[in-house]
């Protein structure tokens, strides 16, 4: 009887561990979209399904489910008949996900600062310590580390939010984020991370546990805007000629 009741428990285990739908979904959504972010796949580039579902060993209705999200996400654009493309990008565009997204990380920001407790502090704190540990001299010659400082920063902007009790401002400054950060990654193809970040990240980090919101949303809003700064000064380098 042991042996039947063993198989048994080794099929339910198997069955557990087997990926489901939504799994494989949210896997191919999250590896095309760091693809997207990190320029592997270049603006305005054709997704061609059977080539992408392929890659990722998925069936085509699995991979189409995993582009819809990028499209709500504005990563992809859905061409109809004619499938789906990386979204290009634009001065234009690149203004306003900029303008939006100050206003809304400001406003998570202003939020954080009220509700933050010890916890949220020390998060804060341990963000950018683990941030201001990698050496970002040679960001340009390094994939990699671009990368790396990307998921940092990304943290440090996280924990200094993490207190807002917004879900919607946090939902839709996380959206306007990743697509800013596709327009910050294409920068790392001609330059390193300009060395003033450092010391801005320290500036917003002391206002906020310093409680004044207004400074730590105004050194906020500055910095974010140095974004759109550094890449409009190599717009013609990194855009597109029409």
């Amino acid at each position: 009887m042991a042996a039947p009741r063993s198989r048994k428990i080794e099929s339910a285990r198997a069955a557990a561990e087997l990926p489901t739908a939504k799994t494989l979904i949210e896997h191919v959504y999250r590896e095309i979209k760091a693809g997207i972010i990190s320029g592997q796949l270049p603006p305005g580039v054709k997704l061609p399904i059977e080539e992408l579902r392929a890659q990722h060993s998925v069936s085509s209705s699995t991979l189409r489910e995993a582009l819809l999200l990028l499209v709500a996400d504005a990563l992809v654009t859905s061409e109809g008949q004619r499938g789906f493309r990386v979204t290009p990008v634009s001065i234009a565009e690149f203004r306003e996900i900029i303008t939006l997204r100050k206003m809304m990380e400001t406003m998570a920001l202003r939020e954080s600062i009220e509700a933050g407790d010890d916890n949220w502090e020390s998060e804060v704190v341990a963000a950018l310590h683990k941030l201001n540990l990698l050496d970002t001299r040679h960001s340009r010659k390094s994939l990699a580390l671009g990368r790396e400082w990307s998921a940092r920063n990304h943290a440090f902007h996280e924990a200094l939010l993490a207190a807002s009790t917004s879900r919607w401002v946090r939902h839709f400054r996380r959206i306007l984020y990743q697509c800013s950060e596709r327009y910050r990654m294409l920068t790392l193809t001609v330059v390193d991370i300009r060395p003033g970040v450092r010391q801005e990240h320290k500036a917003i980090m002391e206002a906020a546990l310093a409680r004044d919101a207004d400074l730590a949303c105004r050194l906020l809003s500055e910095h974010i805007e140095r974004t759109f700064i550094g890449f409009s000064k190599l717009a013609a380098e990194l855009l597109p000629r029409e």
